[in-house]
């Protein structure tokens, strides 16, 4: 099998609450090599790492300004704020230290202690951490312990991750070979910009047969409208300073701490030869094992009377079905834009193109002036989450959607 191959280490984008820093370092995953296909079909991925723009969860006051003063350049400070909150076990914390160590800004750069910090927040169900804690997993070769949280991040809709993932499922290595579901994950890691998924796909095109890359269309949109929703489940949860709820998602959507418990167990006793995908597949369920009923001596039957005719009811008139209500149509201050067009008449033809396709059901066409251009909408989004959804998944099928405000 193809093996999963990591070289080089190339530094994070750094991390601020609530904003993106994107300035890149040493120690990022860059994912820039995929090397040819090779003649057995597989398809070998040499990843170094790309960077990450993480997004910070809500902290407290103490973690903000730490994150204050690495923003205006003064580290020290930063990590004197930090480094207590930390060692108590404050996940944002130990996050926060994680990336200063994989940069080497305010201490000395130790990637080591980043990974530890990173699983320390991750064992918390700190998602970012989790994302980069899988991708260090990876990067060092771990691959039965980085497996589970690939796999998650891929669920949330990770590019990195689903390129990952799709290679693995390309391969067969690790996780069931699957031509179709490999060429959905790298799809969708296209269609959110990481370039290295396009070499990638133009190379699975050479090996894929066309129904399976037309089933992967698909997959993808139900993909991407699954990971819609769990990302959505996760903001809401932060939003409203809640836990998830208790009952453990399934494996595919696996929230950080499943994938800390999963990827425990693989690396213990497993062989890495079984480990694989193990954890996917739940233990086939026993199905109770019938006592047969005693014998029991049968009464001789009964010598039949003569049958009475029934009495026949009168007819009855059905009763006419009222007429049924129209469908409520869905309302929301929230659109998915389909396009701009010079031309009226392009934007119905692509209008009659997509409005029966379901995530447009029951959405109204808008067309809205803007200077010279006319802008093509659907209608009727509760929020920019269900327009996402449906921008996801007509993306997958090959139309450009952006979710706006009305």
């Amino acid at each position: 099998m193809g093996p999963w191959r990591v070289a080089g280490w190339h530094g994070p984008r750094e991390y601020a609450y609530r904003s993106h820093i994107h300035e890149a370092g040493p120690g990022d995953i860059d994912l820039s090599k995929v090397l040819p296909l090779l003649r057995s079909g597989l398809l070998v991925l040499a990843a170094s790492t790309i960077g990450t723009a993480l997004a910070a969860p809500l902290a407290h006051a103490d973690v903000k300004s730490g994150v204050d003063a690495w923003s205006a350049g003064d580290y020290d400070a930063a990590i004197a704020q930090w480094r207590p909150l930390a060692d108590r076990g404050d996940p944002d914390a130990q996050f926060n230290l994680a990336q200063a160590y994989k940069m080497g800004r305010g201490v000395p750069m130790d990637v080591a202690r980043a990974e530890a910090l990173y699983g320390e927040a991750a064992a918390k169900g700190h998602t970012q951490a989790a994302d980069a804690y899988g991708l260090l997993l990876f990067q060092r070769g771990e691959r039965a312990r980085s497996l589970p949280y690939i796999q998650a991040s891929a669920a949330r809709g990770d590019a990195r991750a689903q390129y990952i993932l799709g290679v693995a499922h390309f391969n067969g290595d690790m996780v069931p070979k699957d031509w179709v579901r490999a060429y959905a994950l790298v799809s969708l890691a296209q269609q959110e910009g990481l370039p290295q998924a396009t070499g990638a796909k133009a190379q699975m095109d050479q090996h894929i047969p066309l129904a399976d890359r037309q089933k992967s269309v698909v997959l993808a949109q139900q993909i991407a409208a699954q990971a819609a929703a769990n990302r959505a489940r996760l903001n809401t949860s932060a939003e409203l300073g809640t836990q998830l709820a208790a009952a453990e998602p399934a494996p595919a959507i696996a929230a950080p701490r499943s994938a800390v418990t999963q990827a425990a167990r693989l690396a213990g006793t497993d062989s890495p030869s079984t480990a694989g995908a193990d954890y996917a597949r739940s233990a086939p369920a026993r199905r109770p094992v019938a006592t047969p009923a005693p014998p029991r001596t049968l009464a001789p039957a009964p010598t039949p009377k003569p049958a009475v005719p029934a009495p026949r009811p009168a007819p009855v008139r059905a009763a006419s079905k009222p007429a049924p209500k129209p469908a409520v149509a869905p309302s929301g201050p929230w659109r998915a834009q389909l396009g701009a067009f010079g031309v009226a008449g392009n934007a119905d033809a692509l209008w009659a193109k997509v409005r029966s396709r379901p995530e447009l059901a029951g959405h109204a066409r808008s067309l809205v002036p803007a200077g010279k251009l006319v802008k093509l909408q659907a209608t009727g989004f509760a929020s920019r989450a269900d327009a996402a959804a449906a921008c996801s998944r007509l993306t997958a099928g090959g139309f450009g959607c952006l979710p706006v405000r009305d």
